[in-house]
């Protein structure tokens, strides 16, 4: 019979001729950690989902879960009371409108890095001009998008009370039929459903852009308290999202697979379509230079004096607490870059 000592050493020779790990002591226990996503799973988030698959956060030591956002759910709020750890919210906007109302949230990333969602009208319909808003029906969400909305129209002196201005629900079947005249829709997402519904050339947008301004949107977020009492996870979160992300944009086929295992009933061809528009966004401006979820300080500074110009946020908000480049830059240009 073999005494226990030398029981031990044939079994430590045994693991170190397989390759087998064997410790004196229990690995370390993966951090939980949360993300909730601005909305239902779909290749928008692919990156994020991709990650999770590879097991590219628990090689971060995170055992996150990824919790899907919806409608009457607002990624600023989870994050700001502890409920989420990590949020990707409406977009800049939504950052300022959180931080003017004293929600300690921060963001740490952004991913859309020019304005992802237009405002769609028909070219042989009332509405030629911003001006023709005037009376119309207008939809959009209540997660941003007015935010945006409000801008422009300010802009250009009209007050929201001088058009009906109503939640948009998830289908276009009421632009589609009619009974709306102005319909909020991103690239992505629904401007792709308008055109397979409607003739391409019988549509008219108005675009943030043509304004002479840029919302970058979908910013990462955590709370004030989880940037400063845990950097570390912060940093590891945005490791292993940018590894998925690569992965999404070089293999969209199999993004799109770990995209749909999530969610059986989603449209392949749309989701293909959509990872596109979503790379196309995510690389856009100074992220083609600096990266994925690089923030343009001089967007972002654009777009607050933009808001607070036209009345949207009351009053000028410290950035420099708003926005913090710290945690992206930690990671080096090459691993940010797709």
């Amino acid at each position: 019979m073999l005494s226990r000592r030398h029981a031990f050493t044939v079994l430590s020779a045994i693991a170190l001729a397989t390759g087998s790990l064997v410790t004196a002591a229990p690995a370390a226990e993966l951090q939980k950690a949360s993300l909730r996503l601005k909305w239902l799973p779909q290749a928008q988030f692919a990156g994020f989902y991709v990650a999770a698959a590879k097991g590219y956060y628990k090689a971060e030591g995170i055992d996150l879960t990824i919790n899907p956002g919806g409608p009457n759910l607002l990624t600023e709020n989870l994050v700001a009371t502890g409920a989420d750890t990590f949020g990707l919210s409406g977009g800049t906007d939504s950052v300022f409108a959180a931080r003017d109302k004293g929600l300690p949230i921060v963001c740490i990333g952004v991913s859309h890095q020019i304005t992802p969602f237009i405002f769609v009208t028909r070219k042989d319909g009332p509405v030629k001009t911003i001006q023709d808003f005037k009376g119309k029906t207008v939809t959009t969400w209540f997660t941003g998008a007015n935010h945006v909305l409000n801008g422009m129209l300010a802009k250009e002196g009209i007050k929201p009370d001088e058009l009906k201005i109503q939640p948009q629900q998830v289908s276009v079947t009421p632009f589609v039929d009619g009974s709306v005249d102005v319909v909020t829709a991103t690239y992505y997402n629904e401007f792709y459903t308008i055109q397979s519904r409607m003739p391409k050339d019988s549509l008219k947008t108005f675009v943030a852009e043509d304004y002479g301004i840029t919302f970058p949107r979908d910013t990462l977020i955590v709370a004030e308290a989880t940037a400063k009492e845990k950097p570390e996870l912060v940093k590891a979160f945005l490791r292993a999202s940018l590894k998925g992300w690569k992965d999404a944009f070089s293999d969209p086929k199999g993004a799109v697979d770990t995209v749909m295992a999530a969610a059986p009933t989603l449209d392949r061809t749309q989701q293909e379509f959509m990872l596109t528009e979503v790379k196309r966004l995510m690389t856009a401006g100074a992220a083609a230079k600096n990266g994925m979820f690089w923030i343009d300080a001089d967007a972002v500074k654009t777009a607050h004096d933009f808001f607070l110009k036209y009345g949207v946020i009351s009053k000028p908000l410290d950035l420099a607490a708003a926005y913090d480049a710290s945690f992206i830059q930690s990671v080096p240009v090459a691993d940010r870059l797709p």
